[in-house]
């Protein structure tokens, strides 16, 4: 005999974390590179920013990721937050005398290998939206730039990095909005 089974669905109602971690990720990535642009000096805004904004929030926003299954958003946002931390670090640490401060190839090795992660998360984003097409592959070009600013001392190159990583930041704030915005409408209002 044959028995009734019932089909049982699960229902996600969990929150959307992309917004909070491109966020945390843009608006951070703006103010630090207003700096680079140079328009202000390294302060204490922008190591803040790296801890609480860039770093913490998208250690949260990866958690969410995680839980909801998506690997890139995982480790994108793992990461970045993670890369947030490390550089705050690396300002800070010689500050203190508890470490000795990179010269600017160890510099330039950090963004190199940061880029290199970038391209190749970049690939990733072929799968996915324009939106994160245009955040990854700009921010694969930032760390590259400021990797050879860094190497050389061309001190162009470093101004044109800061541009270019306004520009970049800019570009995960517009659409972590938009994810925002078109999730609270429920349709798109903005392209992502």
């Amino acid at each position: 005999m044959e028995e009734n089974k019932k089909l049982v669905t699960i229902e996600d109602l969990t929150a959307n974390p992309a917004p909070l971690g491109l966020l945390g990720f843009g608006l951070t990535t703006v103010l630090l590179n207003i700096h680079n642009a140079g328009l202000f000096p390294m302060n204490s805004m922008i190591l803040a920013m790296g801890i609480a904004y860039g770093g913490i929030a998208q250690i949260m926003a990866c958690a969410m990721e995680y839980k909801k299954g998506n690997t890139f958003g995982t480790v994108a946002f793992g990461s970045y937050g993670l890369f947030w931390w490390s550089f705050v670090l690396l300002l800070v640490l010689p500050k203190m005398n508890l470490a000795a401060a990179p010269d600017n190839l160890a510099v330039a090795s950090y963004l190199t290998m940061w880029g290199l992660f970038t391209l190749v998360m970049f690939i990733g984003t072929l799968k996915l939206s324009r939106g994160l097409q245009v955040i990854f592959g700009a921010l694969a070009i930032l760390f590259f730039l400021l990797a050879i600013g860094d190497v050389t001392g061309n001190a162009t190159i470093a101004l044109i990095a800061g541009y270019e990583g306004i520009f970049t930041g800019f570009a995960a704030v517009y659409v972590g909005l938009a994810q925002v915005l078109n999730e609270t409408y429920g349709k798109d209002v903005l392209p992502t």
